[in-house]
C-alpha cells in the first residue's frame, strides 16, 4: 500500500487560503484529489480563478477545482473577502489568455463527495475554512465519514478570545466556525478524527516584517514571488499564519506538539461558534505549540522549489 498521503482541500478564498494551496503543492509526499473553494472569505469567482491560475503556475493543471454553493450563517464582511479580487488580478497569475486547469462542472460540495466515495484509501480532508460542504457530506451521504482518515481544521478558539467582532455576538468565537455554526456542531456530532488548528496556536506565529523580507531575496523563485506579493497586500494590519500554519501540520509534524483534549461547539445564541474544552465533550486533538523558528524556514525553503 502506498504511503503517500491522499488530501483533499476544502479552501475559503481568503489570502492564506492560496498561501496554503501553494504550500500544499509542494509536498511530494502528498497526492492531492482536488480543491473545493468555498465563498466565504472572498468573492467567490474570483477566489475559483486565482486558484485555477494558482494551479497553472505551479504545472498542476491535471487537478480540478470545484466551486461551492453553500451559504453561511453569518457572511464575512465585504471588506475582508475584497482581497480575492485583488489576487485574481495579479500579474503573475495573467500572463497567459487562458487557464488550463478544469472547472468541476458539479458544485464544490458534490464535488467532495464524489471525490470521497471514489477514493481508494482513506483521505486526509484539509479545510482551512467553514465546514458546510463536510456537513453537506455527511447528510446527503453519510457513508463518506469512513473514507475521512481524519480532519485536519484551521478553526475555533479554544482557551483564548475569538476574532469575531459582531454586536450580536460575545467575541468568543472564531470566524470559520461562526460563518456556520450548526455546520460546524454537525461535524462534531459525527466520528471523524479532528485535528485542529485554533487561534490558540496561530496567535503565536504573526506575519512579520523580518519573514517578508527574506522572502523578498528569493523572489527569483515564482512561487516565492507570488507569496510575497500576497503578503504584501495584508502586511498593513495584523497578520497570521491560520491556513498556512494548518498545512504546515501535513509537511512538518514534527515542529508541533499537540494535545488531546474534550470539547463542547455552541451552535446557537451570543456564544454561536464557541469552541470551549469542557470535561466529557467532543475528543480531538489540538495543535498546541509549534517551532516558530523551524516554521518559518521551513516556508522559505518550500516556496523556494
Amino acid at each position: 500500500m502506498s504511503d503517500r498521503q491522499l488530501v483533499l482541500l476544502d479552501h475559503d478564498g481568503g489570502v492564506d487560503d492560496y498561501l496554503a494551496t501553494m504550500l500544499l503543492l509542494t509536498y511530494e509526499h502528498v497526492d492531492v484529489l482536488g480543491i473545493v473553494v468555498t465563498p466565504a472569505d472572498c468573492f467567490i469567482n474570483s477566489a475559483v480563478g486565482a486558484t485555477r491560475k494558482i494551479l497553472d503556475l505551479m504545472g498542476r493543471a491535471d487537478l480540478t477545482v470545484a466551486q461551492s454553493t453553500v451559504r453561511g450563517v453569518h457572511p464575512f464582511p465585504r471588506e475582508n473577502r475584497r482581497d480575492s479580487v485583488c489576487i485574481d488580478h495579479f500579474p503573475n497569475l495573467n500572463e497567459h489568455d487562458t487557464v488550463r486547469t478544469p472547472l468541476a462542472a458539479e458544485t464544490g460540495q458534490q464535488f467532495l463527495v464524489q471525490r470521497l466515495r471514489a477514493a481508494e484509501r482513506p483521505v486526509t480532508l484539509l479545510v482551512t475554512g467553514p465546514l458546510t460542504n463536510l456537513a453537506f457530506a455527511l447528510d446527503t451521504a453519510p457513508e463518506v465519514a469512513a473514507k475521512i482518515e481524519r480532519l485536519v481544521w484551521m478553526g475555533g478558539a479554544l482557551n483564548v478570545p475569538g476574532n469575531v467582532r459582531d454586536s450580536e455576538h460575545d467575541g468568543s468565537a472564531e470566524w470559520n466556525v461562526y460563518w456556520d455554526a450548526p455546520a460546524a456542531r454537525r461535524v462534531w456530532d459525527s466520528t471523524i478524527p479532528i485535528v485542529l488548528c485554533p487561534l490558540d496556536i496561530t496567535n503565536n506565529v504573526p506575519l512579520t516584517s523580518d519573514f517578508i523580507g527574506r522572502l523578498g531575496r528569493q523572489r527569483r523563485f515564482p512561487i516565492s514571488d507570488l507569496a510575497g506579493h500576497c503578503y504584501a497586500l495584508v502586511s498593513h494590519q495584523p497578520y497570521y499564519f491560520w491556513d498556512v500554519l494548518t498545512t504546515a501540520y501535513l509537511g512538518i509534524p514534527d515542529i508541533f506538539q499537540t494535545r488531546e483534549c474534550e470539547t463542547e461547539l455552541v451552535a446557537t445564541g451570543l456564544s454561536q461558534g464557541r469552541t470551549q474544552v469542557r470535561p466529557g465533550g467532543r475528543r480531538l486533538t489540538a495543535m498546541a505549540t509549534v517551532d516558530t523558528a523551524r516554521f518559518y524556514d521551513y516556508m522559505l525553503e518550500q516556496w523556494a522549489r
